[in-house]
């Protein structure tokens, strides 16, 4: 019954979305995703306010059972339309002149959608890179992401958390989502952070990891 219902509710999430779909080009991003596939994603920003900043890279690769894919990524970089303050390029390395070729955000996020098809989302923290994205998409199509989206610090403490013994198990456990720390703990190797596509290829590894670990 549990089962029925939550199928039901998709249904009607799905018809609902498709109706707001703006662009019937894009309808593709609701087909049933391909067996085992996962796209792994991350942005960059000037800064963390999902309503003022601007996204300035976008990196994706595709994930195919346990391989990762990173013959098949994606890596774009975007010409913001204001300032990049010093503060975020501290960050992620990137000033406005490497910017001044990038592609409009409209059509990096076309290419992004293209990439996607209708594969679930894989990310850290990827609740805030969503936010950035359907900023941008909902004006143009009508709807955000519609795919399901695994967030790779949840999967990483439900698999802590049933580590425990049961009596650290009756309150809140303390653990460390850092992703510095979340990948040493997994045993899994680190790039420079703040580069799009190190980031979702990182998420990546730790999400066949945790599959692997029986997280996922």
């Amino acid at each position: 019954m549990n089962r029925w219902l939550a199928d039901s509710l998709q249904a009607l999430r799905r018809r609902r979305l498709l109706g707001k779909l703006r662009d019937p080009a894009f309808r593709f991003l609701f087909d049933p995703p391909p067996a085992d596939e996962w796209v792994a994603l991350d942005c960059e920003t000037t800064g963390l306010n999902v309503r003022t900043d601007e996204i300035i890279s976008i990196g994706a690769v595709r994930i195919v059972g346990d391989r990762i894919l990173t013959s098949e990524r994606l890596e774009l970089l975007i010409k913001p339309q204001g300032e990049v303050g010093a503060d975020s390029i501290c960050v992620h390395r990137l000033r406005k002149r490497d910017l001044a070729d990038g592609v409009p955000v409209e059509q990096a996020v076309r290419s992004l959608l293209q990439f996607i098809g209708s594969r679930p989302l894989v990310g850290y923290y990827l609740e805030f890179d969503v936010a950035m994205l359907n900023r941008v998409l909902i004006p143009m199509l009508g709807i955000g992401l519609p795919q399901p989206k695994i967030e790779i610090s949840a999967l990483y403490y439900d698999y802590r958390f049933r580590q425990l013994p049961p009596y650290r198990q009756q309150g809140d456990p303390d653990l460390d989502l850092r992703f510095s720390t979340l990948m040493a703990e997994l045993g899994l190797p680190t790039w420079d952070a703040h580069d799009a596509l190190n980031d979702a290829v990182m998420a990546a590894l730790a999400f066949v990891k945790l599959r692997h670990l029986g997280a996922a």
